[in-house]
């Protein structure tokens, strides 16, 4: 009896106890079969999003593929025209074929647009036409008179301009060279007489000289003239090229500081 009463009080709390989900149900290969992908009809995805059906495309306007999918059912490639009012279509867009070659016309357009911008002088180009007026001379001078043949032929002939040659040539003088004027009341000497009566180059020696420290008062008195021609005129009127005080003429060459008498001779010899 007890073993009977037993049995029934187990049955009753078995019927009474919750029933436990399968966390793995659908996960094994007992739900394979379950897991396949259903097969899309024609014109719609696997979702049930309807395509653009196929009456109304057309090779008017393209319109890139939809990107590869394992879960999406690819229509072929075409443009919407057919059902749509011609007056709603769009218009057909130009696509550049690659981002680099638009990128480089770009860049020409711009350059040339510069380049005309920086040669423009503001001035609108004149339209070259038959019908066009001619163009309006303002301020023009023109042509001397003298380099007018229609003004000059008309006071002037062959005859006149014989004339006038002949003038000319008659007023003609020819003027005979004369002997250069000599130099009085200057008290110095001739230094253009003195370089042709010398023949020594400049810096060969011809006379003595010495002294104590020649060339600090070479130096010293040198300074103190003008031009090395009046150097040369004071050292031959204080006894020179003999005698040399002032030490005007150091290497004895009977020059004076930098004096040299070659361009005269070139000169006379020309």
């Amino acid at each position: 009896m007890r073993v009977i009463f037993s049995v029934l009080a187990l049955g009753v709390l078995a019927a009474c106890t919750p029933a436990i989900p399968d966390s793995g149900a659908g996960s094994g290969f007992d739900s394979f079969g379950s897991n396949e992908p259903s097969t899309p009809e024609a014109g719609e995805t696997i979702n049930g999003d309807l395509l653009v059906p196929p009456a109304v495309v057309s090779s008017e306007v393209p319109i890139a593929p939809p990107p590869q999918s394992s879960t999406t059912a690819l229509a072929p490639v075409a443009t919407v025209a057919s059902s749509i009012p011609a007056s709603d279509q769009p218009a057909p867009a130009v696509i550049p074929l690659s981002g680099t070659d638009n990128a480089d016309d770009i860049a020409r357009e711009t350059a040339a647009a510069l380049q005309a911008a920086n040669a423009n002088s503001g001035v609108a180009p004149l339209q070259a036409s038959p019908s066009n007026p001619a163009p309006q001379i303002v301020s023009n001078a023109g042509i001397s008179d003298e380099n007018d043949f229609a003004a000059v032929s008309s006071r002037q002939t062959i005859q006149s301009d014989a004339d006038r040659i002949a003038q000319n040539r008659s007023q003609y003088t020819i003027v005979q060279p004369t002997a250069l004027p000599s130099r009085t009341n200057t008290g110095q000497p001739n230094i253009v007489k003195y370089a042709l009566a010398t023949s020594n180059p400049k810096g060969t020696r011809v006379y003595t000289r010495a002294g104590i420290n020649m060339a600090a008062r070479n130096h010293r008195n040198c300074a103190g003239y003008a031009s090395p021609d009046q150097a040369q005129m004071d050292f031959l009127a204080k006894g020179g090229p003999q005698r040399d005080r002032m030490a005007l003429d150091p290497d004895g060459d009977g020059y004076a500081c930098s004096w040299d008498p070659a361009p005269f001779r070139t000169v006379a010899t020309n």
